[in-house]
């Protein structure tokens, strides 16, 4: 497949996968449950509906590629669960708005991180891309000062673990996407498990549950992973950012929210920064296939 048309699968991968990540926060406002109990129900209807999405595609991922996983893919799959833990439980005990603030320092971390471990140089547009979605987030939240320090740190490790992730999926791109996707909603259920509620709910939340675990873990992640390992560590945290302004948009559509004008604002150069960006990249690499 040629450069560009790598870029350009890559972009749309990582985008459908920050696009069903971003009704986390939603979710979470609709289940009443626990923190454990939504873990816990997450990852196991995560890892059963991925099982089920490789049986039913085994062009995808068969139930074989789980032997092909190796220390590298176990210890993505383990960095992929504590990303989905910490991911929940800072939405649950902090503000929506710090979680965003981390989630903007994502780009830098694995952009650094790539640097350092990778030595992939990050493009000068990518950092400006990068540069100008933290200060639409910033807009957004203005910093708020709305969380809790434990909510904070979760939050930390959050951004750290998806930095992590992002550089896994780049330097082992062989690793089998679905099996990691399966490997780590089970462990982040397991994770869980001690200090979760397993009966007592009613169809209501089951079914909450079911849709938050296929589409903010099925396909967020699967796809994902899938779509990380085509793009340098900067530009596919860059696609990240765009989690912070869908987030209050799903809200809004749903619970009739609406966002204030600093959310709309900061969000717009969220979204201008990176369609800019994404233009700019295929507009270089159709200059570089013309002929000389």
């Amino acid at each position: 497949m040629a450069a560009a048309q790598t870029y350009r699968l890559g972009v749309l991968l990582v985008t459908v996968a920050v696009v069903a990540w971003s009704t986390a926060g939603l979710f979470t406002r609709l289940i009443a449950l626990d923190a454990p109990t939504i873990l816990f129900w997450r990852g196991v209807l995560g890892a059963a509906g991925t099982v089920a999405v490789m049986l039913a595609f085994p062009r995808l991922g068969n139930i074989g590629s789980f032997r092909k996983l190796g220390l590298a893919g176990w210890a993505y799959g383990a960095t992929t669960a504590m990303a989905m833990l910490f991911f929940v439980s800072a939405l649950l005990y902090t503000s929506v708005a710090n979680v965003s603030v981390m989630m903007a320092a994502v780009p830098f971390v694995a952009g650094f991180l790539g640097w350092m471990i990778l030595r992939e140089v990050p493009g000068g547009g990518a950092v400006l891309a990068s540069l100008a979605a933290l200060i639409g987030i910033a807009i957004m939240v203005g910093f708020s000062p709305d969380g809790l320090a434990f909510g904070d740190g979760l939050a930390m490790v959050m951004a750290l673990s998806m930095a992590a992730m992002i550089l896994f999926s780049r330097r082992f791109p062989d690793t089998p996407a679905l099996a990691v996707t399966a490997i780590a909603s089970g462990l982040s259920a397991l994770a869980a498990a001690p200090f979760a509620t397993l009966t007592g709910f009613g169809a209501t939340e089951v079914g909450l549950l079911v849709a938050f675990a296929v589409v903010n873990q099925v396909m967020g992640f699967g796809l994902f992973i899938l779509g990380a390992r085509l793009l340098p560590p900067m530009e596919t945290a860059l696609i990240g950012a765009l989690e912070a302004p869908l987030a209050p948009l799903w809200v809004w559509l749903v619970l009739s929210e609406a966002p204030g004008r600093a959310s709309l604002v900061g969000g717009g150069i969220v979204f201008a920064a990176l369609i800019l960006h994404i233009l700019r990249e295929n507009a270089a690499s159709r200059r570089a296939t013309l002929p000389q």
